[in-house]
């Protein structure tokens, strides 16, 4: 039976923190999909187009990981999709509570679906999306905990906002 994972997150923007997580998922999945699932009454800083075309530019020509985007049930999506596993990570304590949660919730809709997490590389135990956006939207600096690609559109995004035009 084909080993398939599905990565979800919003993935607003990818972080390197993400990019450790699908990187040595692989080592035990024959494909993934990397899965933005998103909110249609919330918006993200990077539209889910944004997002997948980050996403694509960042992970190249990988035969084996699939891009897509969901708004409904995550158990629905992975079953949909052929997919057996939902990979999570983790980086913190205070992750484990809320993931333990889901992760149980999903077990309770669909008992043929497993929750596998990693632990996240310590160089990116602090990192989060969240808070890169915070630091980029009052200038800091985040390079080295995206890839570069997501750093030159984080500081296009913040300077037209700086800037006064959208």
């Amino acid at each position: 039976m084909e080993r398939v994972a599905v990565y979800p997150g919003s993935f607003d923007p990818i972080t390197n923190g993400h990019l450790d997580i699908i990187r040595r998922g692989m080592r035990f999945f024959d494909r993934m999909i990397i899965l933005i699932a998103y909110n249609p009454n919330k918006s993200g800083l990077f539209t889910v187009e944004e997002r997948t075309d980050l996403i694509k530019k960042v992970i190249g020509d990988e035969p084996r990981i699939r891009i897509d985007s969901s708004s409904g049930l995550l158990v629905d999506y992975v079953k949909k999709a052929g997919g057996n596993v939902i990979l999570r990570g983790l980086r913190a304590v205070s992750d484990f509570e809320y993931e333990f949660q889901m992760a149980l919730i999903n077990r309770r809709l669909d008992r043929d679906i497993e929750t596998v997490f990693l632990m996240t590389g310590y160089k990116w135990f602090f990192t989060s999306s969240n808070l890169i956006k915070e630091a980029a939207c009052h200038g800091g600096s985040v390079r080295g905990l995206v890839p570069d690609i997501v750093l030159h559109r984080l500081e296009e995004k913040y300077s037209k906002d700086r800037s006064g035009t959208k």
